[in-house]
C-alpha cells in the first residue's frame, strides 16, 4: 500500500474533535470541520479545503480506516449519528454538508466492504438517506477501478 499523508487529518482534528462529537450528539453541526472529519473522494469538492482533505482513491480510504485514530474516530462519529432519533441529515448538517456526509459514508462503506467493523457507515446511509448511496462517489470509484484495470492489463 502506498504511503498517504494521513497526518493532515490528524492535525486538523486535534483541536476540534471533542466539539465534533458534542455537535453530533446534540444533533446540530455548528462549526466548520466537515472536510477532515467526513472526507470525500477526490474530485467532488471544489474549495481549497475540499481539495486538501480529499481522499485520492479506495486505497487511501482503506489506509484511513486502518489508522487506529482516524478509523476509530470515523466509526465513533457514525455511531454517534446513529444514536440520533431525528434521522434527517439535512436538519443536522444543512443541505451542502448533508451531501458531503452521504459521499463520505459511501466512500468508507466501499473501503470497508466485507468487514463488519465498518457496518455503521452503511447503517448511516440506510438510516439517513433511505439506503441511497452517493452516485458521484460510486462513479469516481468505478472510473478509478476501470483505469487501474486498463493500466495493469
Amino acid at each position: 500500500m502506498t504511503a498517504y499523508d494521513l497526518d493532515r487529518f490528524k492535525q486538523a482534528q486535534a483541536s476540534c474533535y471533542p466539539t465534533v462529537l458534542a455537535e453530533l450528539a446534540g444533533g446540530q453541526k455548528r462549526t466548520h470541520w466537515m472536510w477532515y472529519i467526513f472526507p470525500q473522494i477526490d474530485g467532488l469538492g471544489r474549495s481549497a479545503k475540499a481539495k486538501l482533505y480529499a481522499i485520492a482513491n479506495i486505497e487511501e480510504a482503506q489506509a484511513y480506516l486502518a489508522d487506529p485514530l482516524l478509523g476509530g474516530r470515523l466509526l465513533e462519529c457514525a455511531q454517534t449519528l446513529l444514536g440520533q432519533t431525528a434521522r434527517d441529515a439535512e436538519s443536522i448538517f444543512g443541505y451542502i454538508d448533508s451531501m458531503k456526509l452521504r459521499s463520505s459514508m459511501t466512500l468508507f462503506e466501499a473501503a470497508g466492504a466485507g468487514d463488519a467493523r465498518w457496518a455503521p457507515f452503511g447503517q448511516v446511509l440506510d438510516a439517513f438517506y433511505r439506503g441511497k448511496r452517493d452516485e458521484a462517489t460510486l462513479d469516481k470509484l468505478a472510473q478509478q477501478h476501470a483505469a487501474e484495470r486498463r493500466f495493469t492489463s
